[in-house]
């Protein structure tokens, strides 16, 4: 689906704070609200819009995050898959190219946490062997 100048500028209110009440959203952008509300319907309905959701500050987030960069046997990615979504610390995995197949975020509160769950990932069948990096600090983040 194709966005305008207006899709763009009401994402980018959104992105900064996604519980702007339509009228607000309205009165910033200088258009009426029903025309913000058919927006935002056709931008969810398009999938532009996937959803709405609650990203922690500072303080509530794990003291601890990390990658994993996984090598993988062949024909053992849903194995695999299997094994590190039944992990609460991984949060995320994606696939990837190069010497590494996966590459997954962990979060722990502690670093015996930390070690667990990369113990649990090498053992799981398929896995030929990892590498992990500690998040030490963030310089850039762009998600807010």
């Amino acid at each position: 689906m194709q966005t305008d100048e207006t899709d763009e500028s009401l994402l980018a209110l959104l992105a900064d704070n996604a519980r702007l009440p339509v009228a607000t959203l309205a009165r910033r952008l200088g258009i009426a609200r029903t025309t913000v509300q058919a927006r935002l319907d056709r931008l969810e309905n398009s999938g532009v819009i996937a959803g709405y959701t609650l990203r922690r500050g500072h303080e509530a987030r794990p003291m601890i995050r990390a990658t994993a960069l996984i090598m993988i046997e062949p024909r053992r990615q849903p194995e695999v898959l299997a094994r590190l979504r039944s992990l609460p610390a991984v949060i995320e995995v994606h696939t990837t190219s190069g010497r590494f197949d996966l590459i997954a975020t962990l979060t722990a509160t502690t670093t015996e946490e930390l070690d667990d769950t990369l113990d649990r990932i090498a053992e799981a069948k398929g896995v030929r062997g990892s590498e992990s990096l500690v998040h030490l600090s963030t310089k850039i983040d762009r998600r807010r």
